[in-house]
């Protein structure tokens, strides 16, 4: 398991040395999303590597939300080129549905259903064969060691046990990338160390991990960071990278002085 502030050693390989160019999951060019005369997303460029974790940083309101709804297949772009694990982002939306997961903060299995019951139900969803269903399901609840909760409701589990257990049923169809939204918002230090410990496993499965996240020494976990601020992509490079290009400490300070920066430019 990861120590408190230790980085993980394969954060801070470099991308193309680890990844390649050949393994390019997310292609973005140009990408603009206007709402009326706002622009919430002003020419974006990035792309992202298959087994990748990826953190997409940014503060309330630069951007991120619609980024990411566009990357899911929920949102078209205004203009510019978008490939989401090998399909168009304009034509393809639904194909691009099917191959990744999705997790959030805020929604992500139903309170009123089962351990058992959500599982069940996100597999049907995911299309899986009832074969799969119940082989995942008898091993996603060893895996976690929720054996004697598994008939529990959802909202009678701890907030950590209910957001360890929303990653894995986002990823129980074995995607080829997951968006995670602060995914381990308002859970204890200690949770939050097993939850990545998690998405590393996920990630050297093979699994691209796309991850949003407010606390700043999470960003450090990512191979490459992007910060968002006012719509632009104001920095993307490995975290050690943004932290020796802005004469920084930590990932906390960088995000500051960029915040900083678009502040004294307004």
């Amino acid at each position: 398991m990861t120590k408190k502030n230790e980085i993980p050693a394969n954060s801070k390989s470099s991308p193309l040395e680890k990844f390649g160019k050949a393994n390019v999951i997310i292609t973005v060019k140009n990408l603009v999303k206007k709402f009326g005369d706002f622009i919430a997303n002003d020419h974006l460029n990035f792309e992202v590597y298959k087994g990748e974790i990826f953190g997409f940083l940014g503060a309330n309101g630069a951007g991120k939300t619609t980024a990411i709804r566009i990357l899911c297949g929920l949102s078209k772009p205004t203009s510019g080129e978008l490939n989401i694990a090998g399909f168009d982002g304009y034509k393809d939306t639904e194909k691009i549905k099917k191959n990744i997961g999705y997790m959030s903060q805020k929604f992500s299995l139903y309170e009123d259903l089962t351990v058992v019951e959500n599982i069940r139900f996100y597999g049907g969803i995911y299309g899986l064969s009832s074969k799969d269903i119940k082989e995942r399901t008898q091993n996603l609840i060893e895996k976690l060691n929720l054996d004697e909760v598994k008939d529990k409701l959802i909202k009678d589990l701890p907030l950590g046990w209910r957001q360890k257990l929303a990653f894995s049923v986002a990823i129980l169809h074995e995607p080829k990338i997951v968006f995670l939204d602060e995914p381990t918002g308002g859970v204890d230090p200690i949770t939050r160390r097993q939850f990545w410990d998690m998405i590393y496993e996920a990630a050297n499965n093979g699994i691209t991990v796309f991850v949003t996240t407010h606390y700043m020494d999470e960003a450090e976990y990512c191979n490459r960071v992007s910060i968002m601020v006012d719509g632009k992509i104001a920095a993307l490079d490995t975290p050690d990278g943004l932290m020796k290009t802005f004469d920084a400490k930590n990932m906390e300070e960088v995000f500051i002085k960029l915040a900083r920066g678009a502040n004294n430019n307004e």
